[in-house]
């Protein structure tokens, strides 16, 4: 199979910053990989050589790292991903990388407040200059509303309150907002620092108990879980309709990926959990068809790896990034 190029970025100005541009355009694919870049078993990983790891990724061309918000570990749910504050996380990775977007995959809305979240989110993405990309979800984990005292019953409610209040922090000045659960905002007093672009660009994770049409009317694009071709073909087209329906012209869609890449090339794809077992020119095959069907990006967690990470990632760099790489090629 030969993989034709992806096209050039669209030209003109953007008002996001350059880590959204750098992920996202139109009949693209960019690929991201989700920290911990290791392969661990059980809940907590061991969090060793990810700077240097990160820094490969930017060097070999991925487009993004990623980063969850898990608060508490959930013994019942699985692992906790990366086992930092992600903005604490991201803004330490910030300071040793430079071109490479950082993104949240994702933040849980209603458990924070929209002051706090509204604060970091702007701090990260000046720090960064522009990287940040905002990731939001309303949560799953049993545990995790009766220890922030939130009803789970009003995650619908929640999310978009605190969905509302954290954009109206960040892209106005002095804005009055009036919040049914997190507070009031009377005009006196104003968040700084704003971002380093016009907006920091939020992506709704899954439907976060709202409806398609809300989604591609207020985000800024759509993550979304991994599903076999076909039926992600379905979703994707749910999408377009939406945003069609909206008026809107392109708002990417990305998604996550559990990659175990097998040292044999030709290997072809065997599932596993929420992702694959698979060599590089069948997952470069793979990834051309979520390309084709609409995906515009992947975010690899490499968890059930059974090789190196480092080599992971370097195969995928020279092999396969090159076959998706946003511009000229």
């Amino acid at each position: 199979m030969t993989i034709i190029p992806s096209p050039a970025v669209r030209a003109g100005p953007d008002p996001f910053g350059r880590g959204y541009v750098s992920m996202f355009a139109p009949m693209h694919l960019t690929l991201g990989v989700y920290f911990p870049i290791e392969a661990f078993d059980g809940p907590e990983p061991a969090m060793r050589d990810q700077t240097r790891l990160a820094q490969e990724a930017e060097r070999l061309g991925f487009a993004a790292l990623w980063v969850r918000d898990v608060p508490l570990n959930d013994p019942t749910f699985g692992d906790l991903g990366q086992i930092y504050d992600p903005f604490v996380w991201l803004a330490t990775i910030a300071a040793s990388t430079s071109t490479i977007a950082l993104a949240t995959g994702a933040v849980i809305l209603p458990l924070h407040h929209p002051i706090d979240v509204a604060k970091a989110a702007a701090s990260l993405d000046c720090l960064s200059g522009g990287r940040f990309v905002f990731g939001v979800a309303s949560g799953d984990r049993s545990v995790e509303y009766p220890a922030y005292r939130r009803d789970a019953d009003l995650r619908c409610e929640l999310f978009r309150d605190a969905f509302d209040y954290v954009e109206a922090l960040l892209t106005k000045r002095f804005p009055v907002h009036a919040s049914a659960h997190y507070g009031r905002l009377s005009g006196g007093g104003d968040l700084v620092p704003k971002p380093h672009s016009t907006r920091v660009p939020t992506l709704v994770t899954g439907q976060s108990q709202q409806s398609l049409e809300w989604i591609a009317q207020r985000s800024d694009g759509w993550l979304i879980y991994p599903r076999d071709t076909v039926q992600q073909a379905k979703v994707t087209k749910r999408w377009r309709d939406a945003l069609d329906l909206g008026g809107a012209e392109f708002k990417p869609l990305a998604q996550s990926l559990y990659l175990d890449l097998d040292a044999n090339p030709d290997r072809p794809p065997r599932a596993i959990h929420l992702g694959y077992r698979v060599g590089r020119r069948r997952l470069a095959e793979l990834l051309d068809a979520l390309r084709s069907i609409g995906i515009n990006h992947v975010a690899l967690n490499l968890k059930f790896s059974r090789r190196p990470v480092a080599e992971v990632l370097e195969e995928i760099g020279t092999e396969v990034i090159p076959h998706f790489r946003i511009g000229p090629t």
